[in-house]
């Protein structure tokens, strides 16, 4: 099928080549019959009157006649392909959307057959928001290894918003804190501030050389979350995988055995 520039026009605004071709014709020639713009276009009667639907349903054309008339059919404003064009944007945000909410679900399934490791990558808050978010789906408890310092100070309001839903799905979480003085204030002010914390959530003060541990560790189901600061840049990863899970599972029940009980 031979295009004019139009038709051109018309399928990268995404159009098919037929629907371009009798779009065009009606623009060119005005209210035409079926078998007219079979005839100016060179497709089958019955295509036409396919495509016309088309169209129709798009909204880029209207009949007039029919019930014992030959129906006429107009072309409408092509300021309607804006429209169209919008709507498919849209329409692909949300797929788009859909599809990354899904993907972790279905790379399990494909990394189960292929025996390796889901790993997630994100950056920022919006990924500290996935970490977290991911832990509400799990079945089981979350352990958590954190400098609260450091959740303090670069993503307070994420993590409040996070402890508010899961105190509301009632997940327990069993934590390791690092020691220092803001945390003992912190969790201090929480115990008063929000006894019900403490009724999902059982704390224990990790002693460590290091100052400052600059992230928190996410331990749930068959996954791993990871939250780090590096140059005040977020970096957030989920790894999904039963033999490293059962391996950071393993490092934190050392720990947290032989550590002490968090009192106000």
């Amino acid at each position: 099928m031979n295009q004019n520039t139009d038709e051109k026009i018309l399928i990268e605004a995404g159009l098919s080549e037929e629907q371009s071709a009798i779009y065009s014709a009606l623009l060119d020639k005005g209210p035409l019959k079926a078998g007219s713009i079979s005839s100016w276009t060179g497709l089958k009667r019955g295509l036409v009157y396919k495509v016309l639907d088309q169209l129709e349903n798009m909204g880029l054309i209207s009949q007039k006649g029919g019930e014992g008339t030959v129906a006429v059919f107009s072309p409408n404003h092509p300021s309607r392909l804006a429209e169209i064009m919008e709507q498919k944007e849209k329409s692909f945000a949300l797929a788009k959307e859909t599809v990354s909410f899904s993907l972790g679900a279905l790379s399990s399934k494909f990394n189960l057959l292929s025996g390796k490791p889901n790993i997630q990558f994100y950056e920022g808050k919006d990924g500290v928001n996935k970490v977290l978010e991911d832990t509400l789906n799990t079945k089981g408890e979350v352990l958590t290894y954190a400098d609260i310092e450091i959740v303090d100070k670069y993503f307070k309001e994420i993590n409040e918003q996070y402890v508010i839903k899961r105190e509301k799905l009632n997940i327990k979480k069993r934590a390791l804190i690092i020691e220092n003085d803001f945390s003992k204030k912190y969790f201090n002010d929480l115990y008063n501030k929000d006894p019900k914390y403490f009724s999902i959530t059982n704390i224990k003060i990790a002693k460590t050389l290091i100052s400052e541990v600059e992230g928190a560790i996410q331990i749930y189901e068959n996954k791993i979350g990871i939250i780090t600061i590096s140059n005040e840049n977020l970096i957030s990863i989920i790894i999904e995988d039963e033999r490293i899970n059962k391996l950071f599972k393993s490092l934190f029940e050392a720990l947290y055995t032989t550590s002490e009980v968090f009192k106000p």
